[in-house]
């Protein structure tokens, strides 16, 4: 395999003032500015797929270059500073076609990269893991897979030092495509699989290590139900499935994000074929039991898709994906929402040709970070990475001097969270604040602040809640 680092660092250009931004409805809040954004690429196709805020602030891209390397396409992996800069970039493959569409940071500073090569392997295209340091040179990589095609989507680093990687295969397993979960250990030796699945297309694209050590895996199922549904499997530490549970009507619905919320439910980001003609992003949320708590459809008379949702930390969501119905052609669309997904704010953020964001993440400032790929800017009419950063959310961080005080009354429950969400929501009055009965025991004594409810007031919250904060 070979393995090159770019020398001449693609034109990473900034160009905040070319970006369009259009806010498709009046809603509780104004978007948060664009702090800045910044293009990564060559002269030829590179599109990114996955994203993540490093343990420097800084970030890391993966997706696949056509620019440099040394085939059609190679796994390609951008890391930059806290403000978008280059700091270095690496190329990955051989000289067939190898995509990344996962990447992550590890425990010992380094990232572990998943997707697909047909480059090495047994035959067509396999599962690719690649281990790097934290320079982005290769540690390790191996493929799994067999005579047929295996993508891997997805990959996290588990508890216990190895790594679990979810996509398809066609080579095992009883249909055209299944899920396929594989683990590994720290080095990357397979130490179990499994396939779920039926006689037609069944296709995972994310998994996450759940608080019990087992898995959750989304995308969605052709065999269950007769039509593309959402698909949803829980199983235990070895893989077993516990459950599964199908989403959606007689139209289409793919799942392609799924993250264990704060209630030990889940979160899955997709799309619905709602109107029978287009698609629209569609968000759902489940108890811990792959049971539906609520849905929610965002989008317009064209299509719309999600790829990415995290939970935020007031318990609302940010989502992204993109939108052909605003802004006149296809833009990066980002909605942030409240805990049951009534939207706060939502934007686009694209240029005059198509634009599409595969990730988000709050930052550690409270801000987000958009990753995606742009055909609006960049050194030619090719996709590039595209990265945008926003700022401080409205009612997520302000300035001053922290509340003066935050009592409760020794026994943490729904009236501290409501007062302080009351705050946020600028629902309350200033200075003391009393709310009807919403947890059990007397109410708090107060909640005073500073008159501009911010990361203070949440800190103070989550301390008591934690059990870490002063005497009431």
């Amino acid at each position: 395999m070979k393995i090159k680092s770019t020398a001449v660092f693609l034109l990473t250009i900034a160009i905040a003032m070319a970006i369009a931004q259009f806010t498709p409805c009046a809603y509780a809040y104004n978007p948060p500015p664009v702090k800045w954004n910044k293009t990564y690429g060559g002269d030829s196709p590179d599109v990114a797929y996955s994203m993540q805020q490093t343990s420097d602030n800084g970030y890391v891209i993966a997706g696949y270059t056509s620019s440099f390397g040394a085939g059609g396409a190679d796994f390609w992996l951008v890391k930059t500073d806290s403000n978008g800069n280059s700091q270095w970039n690496k190329t990955y493959g051989g000289l067939g076609k190898d995509e990344a569409y996962s990447v992550e940071q590890t425990s010992d500073g380094g990232y572990i990269i998943a997707g697909r090569t047909s480059s090495f392997g047994v035959d067509m295209s396999d599962f690719w893991l690649v281990k790097t340091n934290s320079n982005g040179e290769e540690i390790w990589n191996k493929t799994y897979g067999g005579s047929r095609l295996d993508d891997a989507y997805s990959v996290q680093q588990t508890i216990d030092g190895g790594y679990i990687a979810a996509g398809s295969t066609n080579s095992f397993g009883s249909g055209y495509k299944d899920f396929w979960l594989v683990k590994t250990n720290p080095n990357g030796e397979m130490q179990w699989n499994k396939v779920y699945g039926g006689l037609y297309d069944d296709i995972a694209y994310s998994v996450q290590q759940t608080n019990d050590e087992g898995y959750i895996i989304c995308g969605y199922t052709s065999t269950l139900t007769g039509y593309e549904d959402f698909w949803l499997v829980k199983t235990d530490s070895n893989g077993e499935e516990i459950w599964n549970k199908t989403y959606g009507g007689e139209n289409s619905e793919y799942a392609y994000f799924v993250q264990q919320t704060n209630d030990n439910g889940y979160i899955i980001a997709g799309s619905a074929y709602s109107s029978g003609t287009e698609f629209d992003m569609w968000l759902v949320k489940t108890d811990s039991s792959g049971n539906m708590q609520w849905n929610k459809t965002y989008g317009g008379l064209l299509d719309e898709e999600a790829y990415s949702v995290r939970q935020t930390i007031e318990g609302g969501y940010i989502i992204t994906g993109f939108t052909d119905s605003f802004a006149g052609n296809r833009d990066i669309w980002l909605i942030k929402t409240d805990s049951f997904g009534n939207i706060e704010w939502s934007q686009t953020y694209g240029g005059a040709a198509n634009d599409e964001a595969c990730a988000v993440q709050q930052t550690s400032d409270r801000g987000y970070i958009v990753a995606g790929t742009t055909y609006s800017f960049g050194p030619s009419w090719d996709p590039n990475f595209w990265l945008i950063k926003l700022a401080y959310a409205p009612g997520d961080l302000g300035s001053g001097p922290p509340p003066t005080f935050f009592a409760y009354d020794g026994n943490v429950d729904a009236w501290d969270y409501a007062l302080w969400k009351a705050c946020y929501d600028g629902t309350a009055p200033p200075n003391a604040i009393y709310l009807g009965d919403l947890g059990s025991g007397p109410p708090p004594t107060f909640f005073a602040y500073d008159g501009n409810v911010d990361a203070w007031d949440y800190a103070l919250w989550k301390a008591c809640y934690d059990g870490l904060g002063p005497d009431p």
